[in-house]
């Protein structure tokens, strides 16, 4: 997301209103969002709705979708996870245009691979609350393939959100969990509310399930900065897949992670009568709204919930313990913040050094094997995210692992994270923190194909 001042001549550029009719249409335009009753927000939204219109598409099949610029600043589309070219990625440091106020773009690509994917806006907000990812501009993207689904009575898409940003302090202890972590001065984003799709705990229609249903969950973290751990008292989930690829080892979990961006495709069987609370395993953010009644036929009352045991998440237990082969090259990638610059009240963060657009590229070559290695300077939490390729998670910390295939992975405060990609997409490929906050700031790079 470049700075305002580097994007305004894409920004300003004429699009003429693409010929014939798109498989698929999309608006965006200002929403007032009621998340409770008497509680509305305003925010900006896929035709007035949120999550936007759910969007399956067959994978390999050629696909047209245009969306059109409703609101007053320019904004781009991006398609998260699908190994697509950069134009149409949806990025503009990659090349793909802006959309004008008023204007509309049409994308044009063959969707692959098949799975849980999503769309959201990838445009920067920097000091502006109203825009990016703080936004109301999300949905699910589903790219259905020849693999079939493990068995299941009902499916359900639930996509969590933070609503009304604001500024707040740093809280300087808890950047600190180690000791050698550098204490910054900058400020941090809190919110109001939260939502499962578009209602606050208790405010919507609850899921509604029989005893022995089966139920397929695919959930997804579109807040703009916070990592959510949900539990759903009295069960399990299932997980079958991870940013919409399938896990080597589904196991069973009583509690799960998902940091922004992170798509996880769970089974939950349902052998547990009553009516209960999926939500945050944090009070605090349940009582913000973020949460869903789950309710069994022939029961009522007040949902319960239950604190779940405390739980490490833990990304080897799906993966393979052999170790990855060799990659052909290995970059090493050091990140940090060096507080607020330049008058800003964020902090500004760096890789190797070097903070977006400032950030040299990265060069590789078609076919070949790369090793990203994550080093975490810092004592945030940082989902990474890969665009147009899926990455091989190799190593975290000190355990090598392979097999498990994702597009974001959460690399925890002063870790090293390891993961291989094939160079298989040339194009200019982008790669950032995915929180919103981050990646204004400076946390972002480009990889080049060589010539």
């Amino acid at each position: 997301m470049l700075a305002a001042s580097n994007a305004l001549p894409r920004m300003l550029k004429a699009q003429a209103t693409p010929a014939g009719k798109a498989d698929h249409t999309l608006r965006i335009e200002p929403c007032n969002l009621e998340i409770a009753p008497n509680i509305s927000v305003k925010t900006l939204a896929y035709n007035g709705q949120v999550p936007g219109p759910l969007l399956r598409l067959r994978e390999g099949v050629p696909v047209t979708i245009d969306v059109t610029n409703a609101a007053n600043a320019a904004d781009i589309t991006h398609w998260h996870g699908l190994a697509i070219d950069s134009l149409n990625d949806g990025a503009m440091e990659e090349g793909s245009p802006m959309i004008a106020a008023g204007q509309t773009h049409r994308y044009s690509f063959r969707p692959k691979p098949a799975g849980t994917r999503w769309y959201h806006t990838h445009a920067g907000a920097y000091g502006n609350l109203a825009m990016g990812t703080y936004t109301g501009q999300f949905g699910f993207l589903l790219i259905e393939g020849s693999q079939s689904m493990p068995q299941h009575d009902l499916e359900v898409n639930l996509a969590i959100h933070h609503w009304e940003p604001s500024f707040v302090p740093m809280v300087e202890n808890m950047r600190a969990e180690s000791a050698n972590v550098p204490l910054t001065s900058g400020s941090d984003v809190g919110y109001k509310y939260a939502t499962i799709n578009d209602r606050m705990l208790g405010a919507g229609e609850p899921i509604r399930v029989k005893k022995g249903h089966r139920v397929l969950m695919r959930l997804l973290n579109a807040s703009a900065t916070e990592n959510v751990v949900l539990a759903l008292p009295g069960h399990r989930f299932t997980i079958i897949a991870m940013d919409g690829n399938p896990v080597p080892k589904p196991a069973s979990v009583e509690v799960l992670s998902l940091a922004v961006a992170e798509r996880v495709d769970a089974i939950v069987e349902m052998n547990t009568p009553g009516v209960w609370i999926l939500g945050s395993t944090i009070e605090k953010s349940r009582k913000m709204g973020l949460g869903v009644v789950i309710e069994y036929a022939g029961q009522s009352g007040s949902p319960v919930w239950k604190d779940p045991a405390p739980a490490e998440w833990d990304y080897t237990q799906f993966a393979n313990t052999a170790t990855a082969p060799e990659p052909d090259e290995k970059f090493v990638l050091t990140f940090r913040d060096i507080g607020p610059q330049k008058g800003s009240q964020f902090d500004t963060w760096t890789i190797n050094n070097k903070s977006w657009p400032d950030v040299e590229p990265l060069t590789v070559h078609a076919g070949k094997r790369y090793r990203l290695i994550f080093r975490n300077g810092s004592g945030d939490q940082h989902p990474i995210h890969l665009h147009r390729h899926t990455f091989e998670v190799t190593k975290i910390g000190d355990k090598h692992l392979s097999g498990l295939r994702k597009d974001v992975i959460n690399v925890m405060p002063l870790d090293t994270v390891e993961v291989d990609f094939i160079a298989d997409n040339p194009g200019d490929t982008l790669w950032h923190c995915h929180q919103q906050l981050h990646m204004d700031y400076g946390f972002m790079q480009l990889i080049k194909y060589a010539t």
